[in-house]
């Protein structure tokens, strides 16, 4: 999956400022679906051009909707562009689409020519102009033939895009615009999804002649949250000249208010030593690497992939030795006793009990609280009476959770347990927490009761 970005804008070279990535190095970036890569294949003072590959993996790609055995590998994921290119440009170019630039902050607030290109595209020669030329783009989409013995063009098209543009609109474009040309999300589309179409489509979509198309498109025909933003659209007026340069508070997603609500706990146990355990790809072991408090760092989980991405996103093998020697990662399966987990101050399970298969649940109790048994204990697991607020959601919020408990429920998991292996424990809300249904997480700190000489 490729998109390139090109300017002849001289120096072209100051492009690579813009991006807050060097032309002379390839880049790359470990996201949820594959690995993206930044590159320039062509770098001069006259043109200047930033290409970003997204190379997916299949096995990442777990959608509910496949509706055959294989369906996660054969489709046109890992070519056409869509919301997987969306998210990956949102991940790589983050400074570039706020429009910041440390180096060249008077360039990033003026207007350069582009020339896009997305050689493959799931979409129309009308719904690409229709999209794109309202925004003042001179747009060629050509139909790609398919094979010559069938004949005809497929459903997809290389988009061709040229003007002149800030590039922090032009990346906004492209984020909203792309998943609304293929019509499809990859991932669960939430109400915090509003937040994301207003924040990239601010100055231009309140007046695109198609913005409903693009809301509900967008949106994924979620028709409560496309009129909702619809009409956030009609009153949210424009801010006053004066007010123009005020920060805008970002809308923090659950993702980060749990790992946050998680480093809290550990230092309320006053944890320095401190176990991942089913690190996965390494969100919270690369929150944890950050803070100096935390002085040895274990990530354990009982997939390989799993660990080669988490050291990626630890960037361990560039880390000075130092602080390379903090941080282990350990293959191994929480349902069995290892003897290299022993000893810690604090071990967090974190949206890990509801991928286990609950007649398995005892033999992790007894690894962790039982044969590891650190002083502290931190788990977060989903509150299942929220899923009520997630339309459209039937069944639970991942296809690999074996279960997901009412906060009774696992109120009443974590006393017995606590009780079984000698701790106390205390429970928190994470999220912003409904009179009735409570919050979207629980988490629980377990500490033990066993008195040290």
């Amino acid at each position: 999956m490729l998109l390139t970005l090109t300017t002849t804008r001289r120096p072209a070279t100051d492009l690579g400022y813009l991006l807050v990535k060097h032309p002379d190095r390839v880049h790359s970036f470990d996201v949820p679906t594959g690995t993206a890569y930044v590159l320039y294949p062509e770098a001069t003072d006259e043109r200047c051009t930033a290409a970003l590959l997204l190379d997916v993996d299949p096995q990442r790609l777990r959608s509910q909707r496949d509706t055959f055995e294989l369906g996660q590998y054969v489709n046109d994921r890992p070519y056409a562009a869509s919301s997987l290119l969306a998210a990956a440009l949102a991940k790589t170019f983050r400074s570039a689409m706020r429009g910041a630039s440390k180096d060249r902050p008077e360039l990033a607030a003026e207007s350069i020519p582009l020339e896009i290109r997305v050689p493959v595209l799931r979409g129309t020669t009308d719904l690409a102009a229709r999209l794109f030329g309202p925004l003042g783009w001179d747009v060629t989409a050509t139909p790609i033939p398919l094979e010559p013995e069938i004949g005809g063009d497929s459903r997809y098209v290389d988009l061709r895009l040229a003007g002149t543009a800030r590039l922090a609109d032009a990346l906004n474009h492209l984020y909203v615009l792309l998943p609304v040309l293929d019509d499809a999300k990859h991932y669960w589309v939430a109400p915090d999804e509003i937040d994301k179409l207003l924040r990239s489509g601010a100055g231009w979509l309140a007046n695109h002649p198609e913005k409903v198309l693009v809301a509900r498109r967008y949106l994924a025909h979620r028709k409560h949250l496309a009129d909702s933003a619809l009409s956030r659209l009609e009153v949210d007026e424009p801010p006053a000249e004066e007010e123009a340069e005020l920060p805008v508070a970002r809308k923090v997603s659950l993702a980060e208010q749990r790992r946050d609500a998680v480093l809290a706990a550990l230092a309320e146990v006053d944890a320095a030593r401190v176990l991942d355990l089913g690190c996965g790809g390494g969100a919270l072991l690369a929150a944890l690497a950050k803070d100096r408090r935390f002085t040895e760092i274990v990530g354990c989980d009982v997939s390989s992939r799993a660990l080669d991405q988490a050291s990626r996103r630890v960037r361990l093998d560039r880390l000075p030795e130092r602080q390379r020697d903090r941080i282990k990662l350990y293959q191994s399966a929480l349902t069995y006793r290892d003897d290299r987990l022993r000893g810690y101050d604090a071990a967090v399970l974190m949206e890990v009990i509801e991928h286990v298969d609950p007649p398995r649940l005892p033999a992790l109790e007894a690894t962790v609280f039982g044969h590891a048994r650190p002083r502290a204990v931190v788990v977060t697991t989903p509150n299942a009476e929220y899923n009520v607020h997630y339309e459209g959601l039937s069944g639970m919020r991942h296809s690999d959770h074996r279960f997901e408990w009412t906060r009774a429920e696992f109120e009443d998991w974590a006393r017995r347990t606590a009780d079984r292996y000698g701790y106390a424990v205390t429970f928190r809300p994470v999220g912003e927490e409904h009179e009735t249904t409570g919050p979207p997480t629980q988490l629980a700190i377990f500490t033990s009761t066993e008195v040290t000489a």
